[in-house]
């Protein structure tokens, strides 16, 4: 007979089955103030890793900025602190600090500590700013484990901390002051973050931008973390016409002079920024009220729609084309162009596609953009006709190159070879037709690439060797890169097509691993392929699919024991396990056959240690299993993710070291010299 618990036990059961288990009002949370950011904080910072902390520097700095957009702040300073404090301080208006006729607390704890509140939603605080949707510095404080503001406002200095999101004490008068301004101090919270680690450099890449965005605000960054502080400042009157001198700074020019063009179109700021140079790479960047906007939208439509119609109108009006077939496209036009376009709209009209901000969605915008482009361009082409008669030829010669691509495309490209019926004879594809589970290896030379055949897993692994060095598709065009041998395998092994043909979705391997050997030359070969991957295969390093594989450089063994090093101190390092662990060894087997307590033994050094040392200088010297163990295996192996955190730098960085332009590498070489610890010659 069952037990008074089992029926108990069984009778919840059928509760559950029937859909009549507990569920009231008892089970809806409801989570107050800023409980919410700590439940969720992916919502609001889009992660709690390293972007996601850098973005509470963002929030804050964003209401200093808005200051200064609106006219009060001309200097906001920006410290890193110890303990992974960081203060912004600006000498704008101050955060009010009366007491809300809503909340009846001040407003500076309500603009703290409640979500949506701010002087960003109505009223004429703030017409313009970057801090949509007024969550920013609450967010940080609900993710901070301490948060201290400051505010000087009518002669007097106000403070108050916070715990977590939640004040310690009420706003209090702490002191006088003579001037107007706002500063915050806060902490990360370790319970939200795992990693709090703020890197200057980014710091520095975000301010820089927004300093040239700003035109007179002058933005200080302090860092005293380190025995010597750093300090820098940004100040540009120039706006975004030394934002393109900065940008371009490695490119040789086409124009004279930059195009600029600054306008109000029915309550829209536009402001333009743009010039041509000999690179063949496009370059624009898309503004809305300061905050950048990676994916376009109808500013960056608007500036390509008039671009590409007033070019065409002056070059039929100049008899550079006779005929509306002859035509330039947007792609032919946009070549070699480095563009800002930035728009200023009211906060009540201000739209964005999604909550991440990174598309404009204002149709207003599209109008204002094309009609102030529009008119400042023909301006511009009749002032200066040297430069439109420069950026028309530029034009022209993109476009007699995007017929030729188009013809080698169609030739090599064929139907069949993207469908994988005719893969490279070179190609030791792997048995699999499954993309997710699939890896192909792109090795160098014939030895190397024997060795990986032999020791990989054919089930799911391809080996893609290849001879020599491939074309420096920086200084090349898509027609005469699709006529080298090596490129046209590899782009026929990838299954993706290539440039305005190139669909990600038919990839035919998860992981494409570059395994070159570990000297000068496999560095030459690999940076040669990632210079092609980000020119022409972009979309493979942003879905994480590109890998570069990390072959050891020594092979260690002492009697039987064997292991391997990555790098010369790490092959110290191994020697000195490997010492340790046979002296133990040895110490276990004498004490166990001796039996006695009193005999003392001295360790032996590794000086001692017999070691047997293999320096492999290419992938040929090794035999296909320890390729395999060291290299291929997933169990084993070390692979580096390649990405890009930085678009405009690394963009910058492939043209510095692979472009035709001399003086900018020779420069980057004498200042980076002094980093080089082992030179390979």
């Amino acid at each position: 007979m069952p037990k008074k618990s089992d029926k108990k036990e069984e009778k919840e059961t059928k509760s559950i089955a029937n859909g009549s288990a507990s569920y009231g009002a008892k089970d809806i949370y409801v989570l107050e103030g800023l409980e919410p950011v700590r439940k969720r904080p992916g919502m609001y910072i889009g992660s709690t890793g390293i972007d996601g902390l850098h973005h509470l520097i963002w929030e804050v700095v964003d209401n200093s900025l808005d200051e200064a957009m609106a006219g009060y702040a001309t200097q906001i300073k920006i410290e890193l602190l110890p303990d992974s404090r960081i203060a912004v301080t600006d000498n704008g208006r101050g955060i009010p600090v009366d007491i809300h006729p809503q909340t009846k607390k001040s407003a500076l704890e309500t603009v703290m500590c409640t979500l949506h509140a701010g002087g960003k939603f109505g009223g004429d605080s703030y017409k313009v700013s970057g801090g949509l949707h007024g969550v920013g510095v609450s967010v940080v404080n609900a993710l901070s484990k301490w948060v201290k503001v400051e505010v000087c406002k009518d002669g007097g200095l106000y403070t108050q901390e916070y715990e977590r999101g939640k004040p310690k004490y009420n706003v209090k008068k702490t002191g006088k002051c003579d001037y107007n301004g706002t500063k915050v101090v806060f902490e990360p919270d370790p319970e939200i973050f795992q990693k709090i680690e703020f890197n200057r450099k980014t710091v520095l890449d975000h301010l820089r931008q927004q300093a040239f965005l700003i035109k007179g605000v002058r933005i200080d960054i302090v860092d005293t973390r380190e025995e010597r502080p750093f300090s820098y400042s940004f100040y540009f009157e120039g706006g975004l016409i030394s934002f393109i001198q900065y940008l371009n700074r490695s490119h040789k020019p086409v124009q004279k002079e930059i195009f600029y063009a600054d306008k109000t179109y029915e309550g829209i700021e536009v402001e333009t920024a743009f010039i041509y140079d000999e690179d063949n790479e496009t370059r624009e960047m898309g503004f809305a009220n300061n905050i950048v906007t990676p994916e376009g939208g109808t500013h960056i439509t608007g500036f390509r729609t008039a671009l590409t119609r007033v070019l065409n109108d002056y070059a039929r009006s100049n008899n550079y084309i006779k005929n509306s077939d002859d035509n330039l496209t947007g792609d032919d036009i946009r070549e070699g162009l480095t563009a800002i376009v930035s728009v200023k709209i009211t906060n009540s009209e201000l739209q964005f596609e999604g909550q991440t901000k990174a598309k404009l969605g204002n149709p207003a915008a599209r109008t204002a953009v094309e009609s102030v482009i529009g008119e400042a361009l023909k301006e511009f082409l009749e002032k200066y006709s040297s430069d439109g008669r420069a950026v028309v030829e530029k034009a022209l010669l993109a476009q007699k190159a995007r017929k030729a691509a188009k013809a080698a495309k169609d030739t090599v490209l064929r139907k069949g070879a993207l469908e994988g019926m005719t893969l490279p004879g070179k190609l030791a594809d792997c048995s699999s037709r499954n993309a997710d589970e699939s890896e192909l290896f792109i090795v160098e030379g014939d030895s190397a690439g024997g060795s990986a055949k032999q020791g990989r897993d054919r089930k799911f692994q391809a080996i893609l060797p290849l001879r020599g060095k491939i074309l420096n598709v920086e200084k090349s065009r898509l027609d005469k890169m699709l006529l080298n041998n090596e490129i046209k395998s590899l782009t026929i092994a990838l299954g993706t097509a290539i440039s305005d043909s190139f669909d990600i979705s038919k990839l035919r391997y998860n992981k494409i691993v570059i395994m070159t050997d570990a000297d000068t030359d496999g560095a030459h070969i690999r940076t040669l392929l990632l210079t092609l991957f980000y020119r022409f295969f972009r979309p493979v390093i942003e879905n994480s699919h590109l890998y570069i594989a990390q072959p050891p450089l020594y092979r260690i063994q002492s009697g039987k024991e064997i292991r391997y090093a990555y790098s010369d101190s790490e092959k110290e390092k191994v020697m000195e396990d490997m010492g340790k662990t046979q002296n133990a060894k040895r110490e276990a087997k004498k004490v166990k056959e001796i039996k006695t307590e009193s005999m003392e033994t001295e360790p032996e050094t590794i000086s001692d240690k017999k070691f047997n040392i293999q320096r492999y200088k290419g992938l040929g010297e090794m035999n296909p299993e320890q390729l395999w163990e060291t290299t291929m295996n997933p169990e084993n192996r070390v692979l580096k993710l390649v990405a890009i955190d930085d678009a405009e730098e690394a963009d910058r960085l492939f043209e510095i070291l692979m472009s035709d332009q001399v003086e900018p590498r020779k420069q980057f070489i004498q200042s980076k010299a002094t980093m080089v610890k082992n030179l390979d010659i």
